[in-house]
């Protein structure tokens, strides 16, 4: 008998999902192309690569078998945004099975969220729902509590995700908007990034402040101008994953922020990280789509121009005081 559950990319959010769904009682098969990863989870109840201090369920067992994890009920779909394109054609799934995305990042050839692109590949009786909202991988592996929305234009389904990740340290709310809360995970790591640089530069808690709340404006107006609902993104999966990523110094991408605002390169940034911070991929894609939607985000546009080095960060700072002065709303 298949796994309840089948989470491909076994990343620290991937595995952190896995581990919560193992502490519930299901059994939870995971897939990675990492052998060591496939061989640490089943050998030791470890992620040597992927929160490697934390001890594993043993209802999680993992394969490198992309075939073997297709006949599980739910698909939890966590890969890197970079590689979607790659990996969901491979994804021949079928009714009843459920497609569950958690990734929060934009296809860099098509600029399609994570549904819009799976939609190009799933049967139409796969029902696509997403999954975000304010959590920190490590947070859930410890079992400190949590709120996130599942979101799908399937209502059934999108209970179905709510109940089946709800437990005793994560509330899951439901929402017929996924536009809304894919855009809400994917944009607030940008303007986490540019609130990284004020505190990096030491600009106090009313910079930080301001940059959040105009950064939340910049996501409304493009959620809106791509046919989101609006308040969705006042939700958790909008303002409530924002206020988490640019305030915390668990966020990576605060963290690549703080270091440009006290003077690092972006080079030096990423050679000691090991890797880059979704922010810093998804800045240029976001200034894409907004341009393609006739959509103003002086933020994004200037954190932009601070990662292909052509802004200072204190030419950013002054590039968004000096905007003309204009109606808030």
């Amino acid at each position: 008998m298949a796994p309840a559950v089948a989470v491909i990319g076994l990343g620290n959010w991937g595995t952190a999902l896995a581990q919560h769904l193992a502490v519930k009682g299901l059994d939870v098969l995971g897939w990675s192309v990492d052998q060591p990863v496939v061989q640490g989870i089943n050998a030791q109840h470890r992620n040597p690569l992927y929160l490697p201090n934390a001890k594993l369920s043993e209802r999680i067992t993992a394969t490198n078998d992309l075939e073997a994890a297709l006949g599980c009920a739910t698909i939890v779909f966590a890969v890197p945004s970079k590689f979607m394109a790659q990996v969901l054609p491979k994804l021949n799934l079928r009714a009843p099975s459920i497609f569950v995305s958690v990734v929060k990042g934009i296809d860099p050839s098509t600029l399609d969220t994570p549904l819009q692109l799976a939609a190009q590949h799933l049967s139409s009786d796969v029902p696509p729902v997403v999954l975000s909202g304010p959590s920190f991988a490590i947070d859930v592996v410890r079992q400190k509590p949590c709120g996130l929305v599942a979101a799908s234009k399937d209502e059934t389904a999108a209970r179905k995700i709510a109940e089946l990740f709800s437990g005793d340290c994560m509330k899951v709310y439901v929402s017929g908007d996924p536009l809304g809360v894919e855009l809400g995970g994917i944009v607030k790591n940008v303007i986490a990034l540019a609130v990284g640089v004020a505190d990096g530069m030491q600009l106090g808690d009313s910079a930080r402040a301001g940059l959040i709340t105009r950064g939340l404006a910049e996501m409304m107006r493009l959620a809106e101008a791509m046919g989101a609902d609006v308040m969705t993104l006042s939700g958790l999966s909008g303002l409530g994953d924002l206020a988490m990523t640019a305030t915390s110094d668990t966020s990576r991408n605060r963290t690549v922020g703080l270091r440009l605002g006290r003077g690092e390169s972006l080079s030096q940034i990423v050679s000691s990280l090991g890797s880059v911070a979704e922010g810093v991929t998804t800045a240029p894609l976001v200034l894409e789509l907004a341009r393609r939607c006739k959509v103003e985000m002086p933020i994004t546009e200037q954190v932009e121009k601070l990662l292909k080095g052509e802004r200072r960060p204190e030419e950013l700072v002054r590039a968004l005081v000096s905007r003309p002065i204009r109606k808030e709303f």
